[in-house]
């Protein structure tokens, strides 16, 4: 487990275990790779980051994680595991997700894209994006590095 400090200074911990913190949280991160690069999408508000979101009423975590890539980006999720989850205590509330990677089989361009501006390709995720103001503050902690860290291990990349 791994505790740390947030881009608005909440306590956050990680960890890599089964759901250690909620057997059904209410929100979604995905880590996305298509051909060899990684998948993002340019928050209407936040900037740069990988998809994810909110659990609908009478949806899976699985199941919001696949949509919220669909809804952000376009893609299709080929593939879809479950890796970490972690924990934000925040000043008002407790937020608890689900950190997924996921391969993505194509990318459908879209009329219009939810909150997003649709997809971003990366080769690779650049240094130092904790300073980098197009970056979106979720993608400015210690969940992205070691989420990278454990993908890169879990996938052989």
């Amino acid at each position: 487990m791994y505790r740390f400090i947030d881009y608005y200074h909440n306590e956050v911990q990680l960890s890599f275990e089964d759901h250690p913190f909620a057997a059904n949280p209410k929100h979604v991160w995905v880590v996305c790779r298509y051909e060899d690069q990684w998948l993002l999408t340019k928050h209407s508000d936040r900037g740069f980051e990988f998809p994810g979101g909110k659990v609908e009423l009478n949806e899976t975590a699985n199941e919001a994680a696949i949509r919220e890539v669909k809804e952000e980006t376009g893609g299709i999720v080929k593939t879809i595991e479950y890796i970490g989850q972690y924990k934000v205590m925040g000043k008002e509330k407790i937020i608890v997700k689900n950190i997924y990677y996921a391969t993505i089989s194509e990318l459908i361009e879209q009329e219009g894209y939810f909150e997003t501006y649709g997809p971003v390709l990366m080769k690779e995720i650049p240094e130092g994006v904790q300073k980098d103001r197009r970056y979106s503050f979720i993608m400015k902690d210690e969940v992205l590095k070691r989420s990278l860290k454990e993908v890169k291990k879990r996938f052989k990349m």
